[in-house]
């Protein structure tokens, strides 16, 4: 296959494929007012109903031009082609990405289309490395998937945590936990469903079931090992801050993208790297007990959505459905704050703080997405083609992107008790 990803003028820097969805909305809403029509970045938003997309786009247009509108049937792969043909980037929010988005991402790789997503289903990444690695490096189509809050705050939370522990002591720290403070905001109903349907394609399928629990499911075929184990599945302590921990939903997908950065790099923070996330519940007696009774509710969310009598109550009373979302003052009231520790072999800790000032599920995440797409668009990077992490892909460009335009911030903490 040819590279085929500079030839040629492309009518659009980045198509909005799914701008009628919920976060698609933000999406555009958030080009709209930082992008304009006529400026540096070409865009159009895309779908598979015209009409549907014409009426969102009036609710979000005040003065100004109004983005092209591009219609495509998202199982057609001749009507992907054209569309695919026609930018240098595809930003896409429509998920579950194991249900809408394997033909999508085969056109981007048919056509050397640069592809930026939301996806946290570590299954259905695994299957489109699999199957499109090998020729989008001959294309040169960057596949970038997790570039919302899963997993840009881990991955690049992590990556800046150990360039300043090299510039420190040239030496990478070889423990990192992340830890959720505090947030303001959930996952969207989206993030859900993509869950429920991981769940479901795990009880199915005994591969996907081994995929899912696998710590390395996401490291290139023939890289070592480490020596990470399963995810917290309970209370823990936090013995370097003296802290109770419970477990952190997003550290399925999460994990396995650091790790996946990590091999993509040679491994610099050595074969023995251990990268672990939690959620931070407090210190003392009652903080052990508040762990606990978190792990146990969390486990039986899981059950619960598992058994599919049980599953119904759980969808239609305890998540938010997908193409739903918080109001906008929600949204720009929401935040989020973590923590990312790092460890030397002697005992000594780095901190740094990362924190969005949206929620974390939609405001914040339109944000990440958006500037992936624009990075990747723009940016002279330093990688092909090929199925890469926000960080492996972006790095440095993508790094002082969102703490310019998308209201993240990595900042150093000095160690306290």
């Amino acid at each position: 296959m040819q590279n085929i990803n500079e030839a040629g003028e492309r009518n659009f820097d980045i198509i909005v494929w799914g701008a009628s969805g919920f976060t698609g909305r933000l999406v555009m809403e958030y080009l709209l007012e930082r992008y304009p029509q006529g400026g540096d970045i070409r865009w159009a938003i895309a779908g598979r109903n015209e009409q549907k997309l014409k009426q969102v786009l009036s609710e979000y247009l005040n003065d100004g031009p109004a983005p092209p509108i591009l219609v495509a049937n998202s199982h057609d792969d001749e009507s992907l082609d054209r569309l695919t043909r026609d930018t240098k980037v595809v930003l896409t929010t429509v998920g579950p990405y194991a249900q809408y988005g394997s033909e999508l991402v085969a056109a981007c790789v048919r056509n050397g289309t640069h592809y930026c997503d939301l996806c946290g289903e570590v299954q259905w990444m695994r299957k489109m490395i699999d199957r499109y690695q090998s020729d989008a490096e001959a294309t040169g189509a960057r596949i970038v998937m997790s570039c919302g809050f899963d997993s840009i705050p881990s991955d690049f939370g992590v990556w800046a945590l150990q360039r300043e522990a090299v510039s420190r002591r040239d030496q990478a720290c070889k423990r990192v936990t992340l830890l959720v403070r505090a947030m303001q905001g959930g996952a969207s109903g989206g993030t859900f469903a993509s869950l429920l349907n991981a769940l479901d394609e795990g009880q199915k399928d005994s591969s996907v079931a081994k995929i899912l629990m696998d710590p390395y499911a996401l490291n290139p075929a023939g890289t070592p090992r480490g020596m990470d184990k399963r995810d917290q599945s309970g209370a823990e302590f936090n013995k370097a801050l003296g802290i109770w921990t419970a477990p952190f939903v997003m550290a399925g997908v999460n994990t396995r993208v650091v790790r996946r950065t990590h091999a993509l790099a040679g491994l610099p923070y050595g074969e023995d790297f251990r990268y672990h996330e939690a959620t931070i519940i407090g210190r003392g007696f009652m903080g052990r007990i508040r762990a606990s009774l978190m792990s146990v509710a969390l486990k039986v969310f899981f059950i619960a959505s598992a058994i599919s009598f049980t599953r119904q109550y759980v969808v239609k009373k305890l998540l938010p459905s997908p193409g739903e979302g918080p109001s906008c003052h929600e949204r720009e009231n929401g935040y989020f704050n973590l923590l990312v520790v790092g460890q030397h072999d002697d005992g000594e800790i780095l901190r740094l703080r990362v924190k969005g000032d949206r929620d974390p599920g939609y405001g914040s995440t339109s944000k990440m997405l958006t500037e992936s797409a624009i990075c990747l668009a723009k940016d002279d990077l330093d990688v092909g083609g090929g199925c890469w992490t926000p960080v492996s892909a972006m790095g440095a460009s993508l790094f002082e992107r969102l703490k310019a335009n998308a209201g993240l911030s990595f900042e150093l903490e000095e160690n306290r008790s």
